[in-house]
């Protein structure tokens, strides 16, 4: 079946409010999120190939903000250790939900323990894989050092975490640029300029982007000893950070 169309904000509301991830945006995520994020489905397909690098036989992985699991279902398609797990959490009952009813656990495979959630309160121990996919600009920039420390100390040596984030830029013309790119990419998947527009408001004051240099410099204080960018594509980055 294919993924219900996103229109939730083809429409003018005289108040547009803030953005979240309820029943109404779960219906429409998978085609939300791929025409909304550059480069989303090569992403998630080279999360599972490092996952498969870097995960053992045994192996613990931990998917951040799974949200409807597919950074984990990529995970457990691609792992091929056996007796692996993997733990998907996510705070938006909707999305856990969705994801468990839809869930099939795969012979051979990594099974995925789905669970509802704060990511900043789980406990972690001994993982191969932490991803946090366009999660962590959803958490309150000042708890946002402890929440990667935490993964940091979870993590066992040479062990990965995959982060993936929208960027903000210091260069006001770089900026400005980065973000014309960001509309023209979303007008050629179909939005339309009310679409955008609305979409920008309603995640104005949810989702606070920040620097490469803002994320690495913080990833080094967190204890990774290297954080670089192994994927780009205007404003949206993902980075492999090494314990």
């Amino acid at each position: 079946m294919l993924p219900k169309k996103d229109s939730l904000y083809a429409h003018p509301v005289t108040q547009v409010s803030n953005f979240c991830f309820d029943a109404a945006v779960v219906q429409v995520f998978p085609d939300m999120i791929n025409r909304s994020v550059p480069g989303y489905t090569t992403i998630i397909h080279a999360i599972g190939l490092m996952a498969d690098y870097y995960t053992p036989a045994n192996g613990r992985c931990y998917d951040l903000g799974c949200s409807l699991g597919a950074a984990s279902l990529s995970m457990q398609a691609q792992i091929s250790a056996s007796d692996c797990q993997i733990i998907a959490v996510d705070n938006s009952p909707a999305m856990i939900a969705q994801f468990q009813q839809h869930y099939r656990p795969q012979p051979n495979k990594a099974t995925i323990d789905i669970q509802c959630a704060d990511i900043r309160d789980i406990d972690m121990s001994q993982a191969s894989v932490v991803v946090v996919n366009f999660t962590l600009q959803f958490i309150p920039i000042a708890d946002r050092l402890a929440f990667l420390s935490k993964i940091y100390q979870s993590l066992l040596p040479g062990g990965v975490l995959i982060l993936s984030e929208k960027l903000c830029f210091t260069d006001p013309q770089q900026q400005q640029l980065q973000t014309d790119m960001h509309h023209a990419f979303k007008k050629a998947q179909g939005y339309s300029a009310l679409e955008i527009s609305q979409k920008r408001q309603a995640l104005e004051n949810v989702l606070l982007p920040e620097t490469l240099q803002t994320h690495q410099a913080r990833l080094q204080q967190a204890g990774f000893r290297s954080a670089e960018v192994w994927f780009a594509y205007f404003n949206f980055a993902s980075l492999i950070a090494l314990k």
